[in-house]
């Protein structure tokens, strides 16, 4: 089965994307969601993560996200540190569902793929783009964190400019509508050429 990785910066609406194409029949693995589930209950991870942030990195059995986020966000050598102890465990995870699923290809949003290089094992990569201010205004509307938080949380995410390059199809997500549309015409795309 094809692996397509779907990326896009903070607020880019790739989960809106993702919807879009579960909507088309596509089997798609949200890997923060993952991340977020595995980090409650993997005993590795947990055992990892209080070593290196301290116990109060767990609350009631679940992770501190906001403790974390005001350690992490700050400093991107422990965020880089964080990563590690997480994604193999989440790239584990993956390729035992990817063996569950059947389609015509299968969808792995994940916010980081290119700084990770997570692409490398995808067979084809989507990036979301949509201008800064409207990116800051959506995570604004659907979150508590400041327009400071955001930007912090943006400087640690690669710049469209850097990603555009790597990506194999570009979104630009500012009209839905028109998102639709270049959802239907990649997923044409993508069945056509499944056998190629």
């Amino acid at each position: 089965m094809k692996i397509i990785g779907l990326t896009g910066g903070i607020g880019s609406g790739k989960t809106t994307v993702a919807e879009m194409f579960r909507n088309l029949g596509i089997p798609v693995y949200i890997a923060d969601i993952e991340a977020k589930k595995l980090t409650n209950t993997s005993k590795v991870i947990r055992k990892r993560l209080i070593a290196l942030l301290g116990t109060k990195a767990y609350t009631n059995e679940e992770l501190d996200r906001a403790y974390v986020a005001s350690i992490i966000f700050n400093d991107p050598k422990i965020l880089q540190q964080v990563n590690s102890i997480i994604h193999p465990k989440v790239a584990a995870h993956f390729k035992r569902w990817v063996k569950r699923q059947e389609g015509p290809y299968c969808i792995k949003e994940a916010a980081i793929l290119f700084e990770n290089e997570g692409y490398k094992q995808c067979d084809l990569t989507i990036l979301v783009i949509a201008p800064r201010e409207t990116r800051i205004q959506r995570i604004l509307q659907r979150d508590t964190a400041s327009a400071e938080q955001i930007e912090q949380r943006m400087a640690n995410q690669w710049s469209d400019e850097k990603k555009i390059p790597l990506a194999d199809f570009v979104i630009e997500n500012t009209d839905l509508s028109a998102t639709q549309a270049q959802v239907k015409q990649i997923h044409e795309r993508l069945i056509n050429t499944r056998e190629k």
